[in-house]
């Protein structure tokens, strides 16, 4: 079996295991996210390194809710200077500032997601949401949880400090593939699957708002003749409260 077939079957296989062992935590956070946004909060998501791209992939997004706001913090999301975001994400300190900073609310909802959920910056982010009341839901792998230390001074992870856990079910090392000739394996699954989590968390929070009677404030591609108009009252509505608007 060559590596395209192997990296296949490793992949449908964590996303297999998501959907046979996670489907009951991902309706637990797509409950509180469809409850924030009824009654107007806003959907937080937070990630630093390689998992700031899911954070990014629900906001503005076709198909996606308005009421998204994704952090993105420069220093830690890797777009430039990622060896350095790869440090500056296990300082401690952030946490409180970007809460403060972006007036996270008891009816907000926030999404942490990190793979390891051993550095500080998530875990703080997530730690200073319980502190205020603001529901934290967690996309991680328990893999990494359950086998090595936290890097934050607290020993905490950021599955202790989370209401909800949604594990991406990759592995330790997230990459596993091994080739001959190298010994580093390659083929990483993590963000695949937390790209699968956080939209079914989205397409779940839609189908609550719908049932509790609350029209879901929902994108349409702005590449379709129709879209920026069909969206400019939603752009209104959440101008302002959504960083990235």
């Amino acid at each position: 079996m060559n590596a395209f077939d192997r990296y296949s079957n490793y992949v449908w296989e964590v996303l297999d295991e998501v959907r046979r062992t996670q489907a009951a935590n991902i309706d637990a956070a797509a409950q509180l996210a469809a409850k924030a946004v009824a009654q107007g909060g806003l959907i937080h998501t937070f990630g630093t390194g390689h998992s700031h791209m899911v954070a990014e992939e629900v906001v503005y997004r076709a198909g996606g809710l308005a009421a998204v706001n994704a952090i993105l913090e420069p220093s830690l999301t890797g777009n430039e200077q990622v060896s350095k975001s790869e440090l500056t994400e296990r300082m401690e300190g952030w946490g409180k500032i970007i809460v403060d900073y972006h007036r996270i609310d008891p009816k907000d909802v926030m999404i942490v997601i990190s793979n390891s959920g051993r550095n500080a910056a998530p875990i703080e982010v997530a730690w200073e949401c319980q502190k205020r009341g603001v529901p934290v839901i967690a996309i991680l792998s328990r893999a990494y949880g359950n086998n090595l230390a936290s890097r934050h001074s607290s020993g905490k992870k950021l599955m202790d400090v989370a209401d909800i856990v949604i594990d991406n079910c990759s592995k330790l090392g997230d990459a596993t593939i091994k080739l001959e000739g190298l010994d580093v394996p390659v083929g990483p699954a993590s963000n695949v699957s937390a790209f699968y989590i956080i939209n079914a968390i989205t397409v779940a929070v839609v189908e609550k708002l719908l049932e509790m009677g609350v029209k879901p404030p929902v994108f349409l591609s702005g590449n379709l003749d129709e879209g920026r108009d069909y969206n400019a009252d939603l752009i209104e509505k959440y101008r302002g409260r959504i960083a990235v608007l």
